[in-house]
């Protein structure tokens, strides 16, 4: 039964609805005509958006235009992957230079060299190779840490996206009602088309959950051969290990001859420069990177120590691809890590997120919201919780409705954020500036300011 709080905030998202759809009628159009040749009327399911897909025309440094011409400060930023902002110079430079030399070889280029060398000195991990999307480098580290330990079950967290290949697609979102008690979470399938033979290889554990982990390697001993998690968690917002979780993680695996997997592609560069990994000073066995490591560009990396990608120099596993390490992704690749992702850039970047999280955390406390924010490095989001968030049962409390509204009020402030209400972060590039980031925080008043008579927070109706 709808309150009468859930009703009014039902009306102040039709309203702002109905002024998305009257800011874009170019959209609307491209949405009906793509829906005769485009499965769905969109290139990738996460497009289909309420009310409506959203068309764009080109980005330029922090900005992105739709097809009716809007101008929108972009903190979508691709879901991660526009960390350069848009029409970079270097990465323009590097890839229109490359692209006149040829763009594809199937054979390995100079760069390709100068890239892992980089990778290596920030992740602390000696040996690379190339592929390109996560999806692929969460594939190969799970097949690798299979074909190495020579074992055939692999661990998960709960809520955790590691991309579409089968072994993960495992307890993504699952609803309350399938998921199972939070001690013994379910192998859930997380879309039609996943054989149970697989799912029942993906065993699942809650984040911040070390008991979980120590019971699944006594249940099963000798038959794991590893754990791929997101070291920060970001299918959930944002949602920090606690200390000690991650080390405790890698010793409990190691003791049963298991391997960690750390999915940075989405933290990878955008946290810092060497990732969650260097920040936490733990070193996995492999780690994957993707979406920012290009610059807008289609690329993947997959490190490890010395022991575990011998097993692939040597032949034991084989790690291919007809793309991977193209040199048109490799030229951008180098020029992000070289000229675009620097120490200054990082400050730069720092200055912003403080700015954002003082601007939004004001306005929360001045309308009495029960709310807080979470950042890490470029990366935020707002979460209407008042308490912090540890694990995705603790996600599933969060508010849909009104991220859904807050994220409705900042693209008709112009504000393009990704449109997964609670689910998604912000990505600050190292082009935005301190004007951008100031419209957010105006927008988010305008929302807090709509909604905060609706007694939904605090139970207080301010003046």
């Amino acid at each position: 039964m709808l309150t009468q709080a859930d009703s009014k905030l039902s009306v102040i998202i039709a309203e702002q609805e109905a002024v998305f759809v009257r800011r874009q009628p170019a959209s609307a159009r491209l949405a009906a005509l793509a829906r005769e040749h485009l499965a769905g009327g969109v290139t990738s399911s996460w497009q289909i958006t309420q009310p409506q897909p959203v068309w764009l025309s080109h980005g330029a440094g922090s900005k992105v235009y739709d097809a009716d011409g809007n101008e929108y400060v972009d903190l979508h930023g691709g879901y991660g992957a526009a960390l350069a902002g848009h029409a970079h110079p270097a990465i323009v430079r590097a890839v229109r230079e490359q692209a006149g030399r040829g763009t594809h070889f199937a054979q390995p280029t100079p760069d390709a060299i100068a890239v892992a060398a980089e990778l290596a000195r920030r992740f602390g991990l000696p040996r690379w190779r190339f592929a390109n999307s996560g999806t692929e480098a969460t594939m190969d580290a799970v097949h690798l840490m299979r074909s190495y330990t020579g074992r055939d079950l692999i661990i998960k967290v709960e809520g955790c996206y590691h991309g579409h290949h089968d072994s993960v697609q495992v307890s993504v979102m699952p609803s309350a009602d399938e998921a199972g008690p939070a001690s013994r979470p379910a192998s859930v399938p997380s879309s039609s088309g996943i054989p149970a033979a697989i799912t029942d290889l993906t065993l699942v554990a809650g984040f911040n959950d070390l008991g979980r982990v120590a019971r699944l390697l006594d249940a099963y001993p000798g038959q794991i051969a590893g754990m791929i998690i997101e070291p920060i968690m970001m299918n959930a917002g944002i949602i920090p290990p606690l200390p000690g979780y991650l080390a405790g993680l890698r010793d409990l695996l190691h003791a049963r001859g298991a391997l960690l997997t750390f999915d940075e592609v989405k933290t990878g560069l955008t946290v810092g420069p060497g990732g969650v990994t260097a920040l936490s000073g733990v070193t996995p066995d492999l780690v994957c990177l993707a979406k920012s490591l290009g610059g807008g560009v289609a690329v993947a990396a997959i490190g490890g120590t010395a022991e575990v990608m011998e097993h692939v120099a040597s032949g034991g596993y084989e790690m291919v691809g007809t793309f991977n390490g193209n040199p048109l992704a490799m030229a951008a690749a180098r020029a992000m890590l070289c000229e675009v992702v620097t120490e200054a850039a990082y400050e730069h970047i720092e200055d912003l997120r403080a700015r954002a999280v003082a601007g939004i955390s004001r306005a929360i406390a001045d309308y009495g919201l029960s709310a807080h924010v979470v950042t890490a490095g470029a990366k935020g989001c707002v979460v209407f919780s008042p308490d912090p968030v540890h694990d995705y049962r603790g996600f599933l409390a969060a508010d849909d409705s009104l991220s859904h509204a807050h994220w409705l009020f900042q693209h008709n402030g112009g504000v393009f954020l990704p449109p997964w209400g609670k689910i998604e972060q912000w990505l600050i590039s190292v082009q935005h500036g301190e004007a951008d980031i100031d419209r957010l925080v105006a927008n988010f008043r305008t929302f807090a300011d709509a909604i905060h008579s609706l007694q939904i927070f605090t139970g207080k109706t301010l003046p």
